[in-house]
């Protein structure tokens, strides 16, 4: 257009984002988009600069302001950073006694700048670090101050263990169990957030003495009652930091699970011994003090055969293998001293019994807490993005142990129901794994309900539901029903194409996941419903499914090349740091399109929002659905509509050949001849 002084102007998106346009993404502009002639970002950014150095408070707000949403493009952030810009917020932080709204938007500022990872964490200076901490531990400032604050911090902590050290020692787990009490269920969250980021950059020694602080405070007993049972209903964010947590103090048990027994240990054979004490105690104590010391080690060995011991002379061979180590020692005394009948009823009843049919109890207990540790992943490192925790959990104290005496009474109950031997051992605490899965899966609310559940679900139970299992796959399973079968899949899999592109046009709300840390930043995408186009663009928190119209970007379906997923993605190869990223590749999918071959990268929230989102995309692509959740799905509809076309044929058996065709008879006199008829 010939403007005079050119390099002052620069083209901006209108909607969404209002990202600059530069040669870097001027490619990316798609037919359609509104531009708006706007000042350069380097002018924008000397402008204010100036602007919040300003003795005026309202320009300084305004400018302040404006830095804030500015910030976030990171065109105008490299300009303001290279001005010093970061320094200016420093001095504004630091110096400043504002707690209100200017202090809100100069801490946004500094959080959408330091979005950008050109400055590193470790460069702040310890008066604004004080600062930050400051506003965290007042109670009289204001709300998103707090919340900005605590974000701040959460960042600080992962980058470096200095900062780790100052945040613990500065910010005690008291005022964040402060903040955690509060209505102000965004204050809760980053409150929350800060704990986790904490307990995860902590050592292993740290982390115990930090879980065994917040246990003394019963943060279990408050997050059950009101965060898990509170009106709100419970969002993404919150439920992964209960995950998190879950998995943390699940984790403390890792130690004891992967130690095996020193039978020199003093205290560990004192513990061995308690178990034999106080199942016989009474009737051992009194005959053996006249015993010799060869009759009385008998006597002590007939005793650990009785409480179920393989090696009775020696019973802490037993607990040398780990996992599960002495976490099995520690359940068995437990149980024995925090419910002493229960206890002393299953050695009584089972030494009573007759050798074959008697249930060993320590050879039970070893196998369970292994079978415990296994079902909830005791000693695996937490996921990036799980959300699937127990509420139960965080309504009990020593869930483990109060969970392992529910489950070893089981495992009796179980045995006598199955009329076992020593042989089936395997086959019972098969039966027992099975009992507690299908019942965890139904997320039992308290450990009653659990217990309730799990003892509903006794062995002929498990037995129909294996039944029902088998007989579905035998009666699936006849030559005309797999023929049957084959005929009705291509209907049934253009129904499941129809659902996924529903799905699509319905859309999904995705995060965006940075290399520092889990954002809470959001983003929405949907297909258009002539299925011509794919609309995207950021969106707010709380925001559930936006129209059309408000989501700015756009990629025509024809553009779209093909579908990477998992290692092929781009947005994995940036960041691929071991062990926790292996959720997030399962998880990771993009689309390559246009000329250009620019790519949009997702990371859907669910494994199973995944599955659904590539079979669409393959759909739209006029490729095959390759999820699993579409031989899931097939299989469901399947079975039901084979269900639906076998109704009248219930009991009666389907032979696997056709019956043959009879020969034709040898005249065909009885056909009607018309002719006659006629005269």
């Amino acid at each position: 257009w010939s403007l005079p002084n050119a390099e002052r102007y620069a083209l901006q998106y209108a909607d969404g984002r209002q990202t600059y346009i530069t040669e870097s993404n001027r490619g990316e502009i798609k037919n359609g988009s509104i531009l708006r002639l706007t000042t350069s970002p380097d002018q924008e950014a000397e402008r204010l600069y100036s602007g919040i150095q300003s003795n005026n408070s309202d320009v300084k707000t305004d400018s302040l302001k404006k830095l804030a949403s500015l910030s976030q493009d990171v065109t105008f952030a490299q300009e303001f950073i290279n001005r010093n810009g970061l320094k200016q917020i420093f001095y504004i932080v630091e110096e400043g006694n504002d707690t209100g709204e200017m202090l809100a938007h100069t801490l946004k500022a500094f959080m959408e700048l330091m979005e950008h990872d050109f400055v590193s964490w470790e460069t702040l200076s310890a008066a604004f670090i004080k600062k930050i901490v400051s506003y965290v531990n007042m109670n009289v400032v204001d709300a998103s101050v707090q919340q900005l604050s605590l974000s701040i911090l959460e960042n600080m902590v992962p980058t470096s263990r200095l900062l780790f050290e100052l945040v613990r020692k500065e910010v005690t787990l008291d005022r964040l169990l402060t903040h955690l009490q509060v209505t102000n269920a965004q204050l809760q969250l980053k409150a929350m957030a800060l704990l986790i980021a904490l307990l995860l950059a902590a050592t292993d020694a740290e982390r115990r003495d930090m879980m065994d602080y917040l246990r003394e405070k019963n943060i279990r007993q408050f997050i059950h009652k009101n965060i898990i049972h509170s009106s709100e209903p419970l969002g993404d964010e919150m439920a992964h930091y209960l995950y998190v947590l879950q998995s943390v103090s699940l984790n403390l048990c890792e130690r004891r699970m992967r130690t095996s027994m020193d039978p020199y240990s003093q205290e560990q054979r004192e513990l061995l011994q308690s178990l034999r004490q106080t199942a016989f105690e009474s009737e051992s104590e009194a005959s053996a003090s006249n015993f010799s010391t060869e009759r009385r080690r008998s006597l002590c060995a007939k005793e650990f055969r009785k409480l179920g011991f393989v090696n009775n002379s020696n019973p802490a061979e037993d607990l040398r293998r780990a996992p599960p180590g002495l976490l099995a020692l520690d359940n068995m005394v437990y149980f024995s001293r925090h419910t002493p009948n229960a206890y002393s009823r299953f050695v009584l009843e089972n030494s009573s019994r007759e050798d074959k049919h008697e249930c060993p109890f320590a050879r039970s207990s070893i196998q369970l807490t292994l079978i415990l540790c296994e079902i909830l992943h005791v000693g695996e490192p937490c996921s990036e993005t799980a959300q699937a925790f127990y509420p139960m959990f965080f309504g009990q104290d020593h869930f483990f142990e109060e969970l392992f005496c529910i489950c070893i009474q089981l495992v009796n109950k179980t045995w006598k129901e199955m009329r076992a031997t020593q042989e089936d051992f395997d086959k019972v605490l098969q039966v027992v794994r099975e009992q507690i899965t299908r019942t965890l899966s139904l997320k039992p609310t308290s450990l009653e309900l659990f217990k309730t559940r799990v003892n509903a679900l006794n062995y002929s139970e498990i037995l129909k539901l294996r039944q029902t299992e088998r007989l579905h796959q035998e009666e699936t399973l006849a030559v005309p029903v797999l023929e049957l079968r084959e005929r009705l899949k291509p209907e049934l899999l253009e129904l499941i194409r129809q659902q996924r592109l529903l799905h699509l046009c319905e859309g999904t709300l995705f995060r965006k996941i940075s290399s520092r840390r889990r954002q809470d930043k959001l983003w929405y995408c949907r297909l258009s419903p002539n299925h011509k186009v794919l609309h995207y663009g950021d969106v707010e928190e709380g925001v559930h499914s936006p129209p059309i119209e408000s989501l700015p970007e756009k990629i025509p379906v024809a553009d779209m090349k093909m579908l990477l997923v998992g290692k092929e993605c781009p947005h994995t190869k940036e960041k691929s740091s071991g062990k926790q990223n292996k959720d997030v590749l399962e998880l990771a999918f993009s689309i390559v399109y246009d000329v250009e071959e620019y790519c949009l990268n997702f990371i859907a929230p669910t494994r199973y929002e995944f599955c659904l989102w590539t079979d669409g995309l393959n759909v739209l692509l006029g490729k095959e659905m390759t999820s699993e959740r579409t031989q899931t799905d097939l299989d469901v509809l399947l079975s039901m509509e084979l269900k639906l076309r076998l109704l009248d044929l219930e009991n009666i058996s389907i032979p696997d050949t056709p019956p043959p065709i009879p020969k034709p008879p040898s005249n065909l006199n009885f056909c009607y001849d018309f002719r006659h008829a006629e005269q």
